[in-house]
């Protein structure tokens, strides 16, 4: 292994027979991991609750909790869901490979190991996992930038969670695919990250701004951008924080896109950042109905600045919502 960490990778070996056991461990012990063992399901849980290894090598059949609960349980964990799990089954059983597949599994070995076959999953998988926890620490900084960024400003209280709940249901709604729809959803916390860059004499301003002051404040989309952009993982998001002020006939900002030229994901987010605003209070404005905040929104569309087949779209959405209700 070529790791520069001054802790060695742990691997879990989980199996209830000893021999089998004691190959994997004598293999990996060489290559340089730390190894831990379990020969039980239950044991196992117990093992990642106290230790938390940096890959599981899981045996299907197991008295009492088999393989495949083992890892169910793993994936549906949040703190344990990123913890890669190589199923050891019986050569060529397809059944096996399908169920470990189903219940989250991320490779397959079959017994009796081949070191070198193993050395290199292991070390492959290992990698990835590492790879993964910082992509997923870095996505964690920029949530909590956004709450912060939040918290700053009194007018708008719980409107990033309302923005993710309203997203995915729209989201369900328009058919969105699964990458779409986390992105949607991404997007109603990240949105104005940007704003963290808006001095507060501008951001916190009660009274009207001035066209210098709308200059600096436009600005918060660009930041967005600039912090989200070096995330693979934000790929999809940032359109939807660059874009979603822009408007349907070319008025809106930082790029003056008109029509379908405004990514669908910013236009799909610009319904519902608009609408959560409308039904809730501001300082600076009353709570609106359901049916009033429609309307303005349809009359909002008139005059260009919305995509008027999406705007149906989300009239039926909200009264669908509201039958349901």
């Amino acid at each position: 292994m070529n790791y520069l960490d001054l802790e060695k990778p742990k691997v879990l070996i989980v199996d209830d027979h000893p021999s089998s056991r004691m190959t994997a461990v004598a293999l990996l012990s060489i290559e340089g991991y730390d190894v831990l063992e379990a020969e039980s399901g239950s044991a196992a849980l117990e093992v990642v609750d106290q230790t938390p290894p940096d890959l599981i090598l899981l045996d299907v059949m197991m008295p009492g909790m088999d393989g495949y609960e083992v890892c169910r349980q793993l994936k549906h964990d949040e703190h344990t869901r990123l913890i890669p799990v190589i199923f050891i089954t019986a050569l060529n059983d397809r059944r096996a490979k399908l169920r470990g597949i189903e219940a989250g599994g991320d490779d397959f070995l079959s017994k009796p190991f081949d070191r070198i076959e193993l050395s290199a999953r292991v070390n492959s998988l290992v990698q990835q996992k590492r790879l993964n926890e910082d992509l997923d620490h870095a996505g964690q900084v920029l949530f909590s930038i956004a709450r912060t960024v939040e918290s700053r400003d009194p007018n708008t209280g719980d409107h990033c969670e309302r923005l993710v709940t309203l997203g995915k249901a729209l989201g369900k709604f328009l058919n969105l695919s699964r990458i779409e729809l986390r992105d949607l959803m991404w997007g109603g916390y990240l949105h104005d990250i940007g704003k963290v860059g808006i001095p507060d004499c501008v951001l916190l301003k009660t009274g009207d701004l001035t066209t210098a002051e709308w200059d600096v404040m436009r600005q918060h989309v660009l930041i967005g951008e600039r912090i989200c952009q070096p995330l693979r993982t934000m790929q999809g998001v940032v359109p939807i924080i660059r874009h979603h002020h822009e408007r349907w006939d070319g008025s809106g900002y930082p790029d003056g896109l008109v029509g379908n030229d405004i990514p669908y994901l910013a236009q799909v987010f610009q319904m519902i950042d608009i609408y959560d605003a409308l039904t809730h209070e501001r300082s600076y404005k009353s709570t609106f109905s359901a049916d009033q905040s429609l309307n303005i929104m349809f009359q909002e569309t008139a005059k260009g600045w919305r995509n008027p087949d999406l705007m149906e779209q989300f009239a039926s959405f909200i009264s669908s919502n509201q039958a349901a209700a």
